[in-house]
């Protein structure tokens, strides 16, 4: 079996604060830091992130894909960032995306089951989508207009 046999797909919810975090430093992080769905991840997959704010605690609503890399260690690593906060993180590969908005994308996501409702899907988190679904996901962030940072 080769790599690209094994290769899965992830949408990650993270806000545009956290995800330019991320970039600029080359990892991902999930769970408030935990490594539970972390460990889920393997080398190669490939994974999208989702950001509905711009900022934790912000009530401006932003609803963007934001960024589109593929995992590229063996396992999650423990950093430390205070006393009492060690977070898990993965090292991932990030390509130079623009970002888009995910509305129109919508009916075209197969693991969105209800139109009127298809934020929920987005609530777990780390969630694992077909490789229709993340192609849908992955074409517009790389035929995407990079927009102004909020």
């Amino acid at each position: 079996m080769t790599h690209l046999d094994t290769r899965r797909y992830w949408v990650s919810t993270i806000n545009l604060e956290h995800v330019l975090l991320g970039v600029e430093g080359g990892f991902t992080q999930a769970d408030h830091g935990r490594d539970t769905r972390l460990r889920a991840l393997g080398r190669g997959d490939l994974i999208a992130f989702y950001s509905p704010r711009p900022s934790m605690g912000s009530q401006v609503t932003l609803q963007q894909l934001t960024a589109l890399g593929e995992i590229a260690d063996d396992e999650p690593y423990q950093v430390q960032m205070g006393d009492d906060f060690h977070p898990w993180r993965r090292r991932v590969a990030f390509e130079e995306v623009g970002r888009v908005p995910i509305r129109p994308l919508i009916p075209m996501l197969g693991f969105v089951t209800d139109e009127q409702r298809w934020g929920l899907p987005f609530r777990r988190g780390l969630l694992e989508v077909t490789a229709g679904d993340f192609g849908v996901l992955a074409g517009a962030l790389r035929d995407g207009v990079t927009h102004a940072p909020t």
